[in-house]
């Protein structure tokens, strides 16, 4: 038997590869909501990290360690590999399957785990907004998925949308620039997987029958060309219009990207000129937000805490202060007293991003209920009495072998498959 890891190695080498995954004991299991999986899931804790553990064939386990492993380098969103596992077999010699290993993504849900008959139209929309964007990040790097589906991703709350990451990169491809017809066939993929995703979610009574599979899916297709035209379309403008290059770089950082490179091109009779972004990088305004304060966000919880510091240095007269000392004042003065309030059994409610987002959504429905702004620390006294304890720990692991525990995550996380 072969282990080859990036870190961990030494416990790795501690669990039971002799053993089928299906059989490993329930006391090694930590209990997790799981999608669905052509392969056989377990997850492990290993010197203190939670990992998922999927037993297939030993050559793709290899070849789906480096891909991730690229992807990450990419910086696209993609779980990160801790290494793979081949050579198995029984005491009687017996052949196992090799194994990939993955820690697991903190905060993260598959798709199934996130719908209530309630909520079920607008997390639908959600969740394929933030699909079609993995799947322009993806692109964008040239990757081809080959089995785009809500199954083979996991989500994480971003302010009011989810943010995507792939977790699943079996069937991948990774070239130097995707061709048309590459981008369109994962399309295809997509619109026939998600479209049975949300059937397989109606049958299972998840969904409401009102919600159309076909729709949603082809919503995903929509969002993406969307996306693909604002981030690589060429546009012509007058030699009069040059602020419209400032505009297009506007729209890019409104959708979250930076552009890296902008090919500029002027006609013969310098009439026209034509633009073409040719490198575009994700996550404009969590660069924007951890360069001042050093907090690490999603892209939209990161844009809504920079509208917050923004109004912040309006009401304390600061607008002519250096940036980075305003940023200090705002982090001594509203973001840290929001999270030093937690009480110590709610901090594995939401990662602290999210929380700060809520917060600032439940701040400004006190504020309008009362005709008033309501202070920081009157908002925080609520958020924490009211609102904060009805929320599902979205960081907590439990133990397989209590029943018990099995319920208390079925009840905090509605519609979570049994580990």
């Amino acid at each position: 038997m072969n282990i080859t890891a990036d870190r961990l190695g030494s416990a790795i080498a501690t669990l039971p590869w002799r053993v089928p995954l299906a059989d490993w004991p329930r006391e090694l299991l930590v209990g997790l909501p799981r999608g669905i999986s052509r392969h056989v899931v377990r997850f492990v804790e290993l010197a203190g990290v939670v990992v998922a553990v999927k037993e297939t064939e030993d050559p793709i386990a290899e070849r789906e360690h480096d891909l991730l492993q690229v992807l990450c380098q990419l910086d696209v969103p993609a779980v990160a590999p801790l290494g793979y596992i081949t050579g198995r077999c029984t005491p009687d010699g017996e052949r196992l399957p090799g194994a990939l290993l993955t820690p697991h993504l903190r905060y993260s849900l598959p798709y199934r785990a996130l719908f209530s008959q309630d909520l079920a139209a607008a997390v639908a929309r959600r969740l394929v907004d933030a699909l079609a964007v993995l799947l322009v990040r993806l692109h964008l790097a040239g990757f081809f998925w080959g089995d785009v589906s809500l199954s083979n991703a996991l989500f994480r709350r971003d302010a009011d949308a989810f943010a995507a990451y792939l977790v699943d990169a079996e069937t991948g491809e990774l070239h130097a620039q995707l061709s048309d017809g590459q981008r369109e066939h994962d399309l295809e993929l997509a619109r026939t997987n998600i479209a049975g995703d949300f059937l397989d979610l109606q049958a299972g009574g998840l969904v409401d029958a009102s919600v159309d599979p076909l729709a949603v899916s082809n919503r995903l297709l929509e969002r993406y060309r969307e996306l693909w035209e604002e981030l690589t379309g060429p546009e012509e403008f007058s030699m009069d219009d040059r602020w419209r290059v400032d505009d297009r770089v506007r729209r890019l950082n409104e959708i979250g990207f930076d552009l890296g490179e902008l090919t500029v091109t002027t006609d013969l009779d310098g009439v026209t000129t034509r633009i073409e972004p040719k490198v575009v990088e994700p996550g404009h305004h969590t660069r924007r937000l951890r360069r001042l304060t050093g907090i690490g966000a999603q892209d939209n919880q990161a844009r809504r805490m920079l509208n917050d510091l923004d109004s912040y240095r309006m009401a304390t007269g600061r607008t002519d202060e250096d940036e980075h000392d305003s940023a200090m004042a705002w982090m001594s003065d509203v973001y840290r007293p929001v999270l030093d309030a937690v009480p110590v059994e709610y901090v594995d409610r939401l990662e602290p991003a999210q929380l700060f987002h809520e917060f600032l959504d439940h701040r400004w429905y006190l504020s309008e209920n009362a005709g008033h702004d309501v202070s920081t620390p009157e908002a925080i006294r609520s958020y924490v009495d009211t609102v904060l304890p009805a929320h599902p720990r979205e960081e907590a692991y439990l133990r397989e072998p209590s029943t018990g525990a099995l319920q208390t995550l079925r009840t905090a996380d509605p519609g979570s498959p049994t580990p």
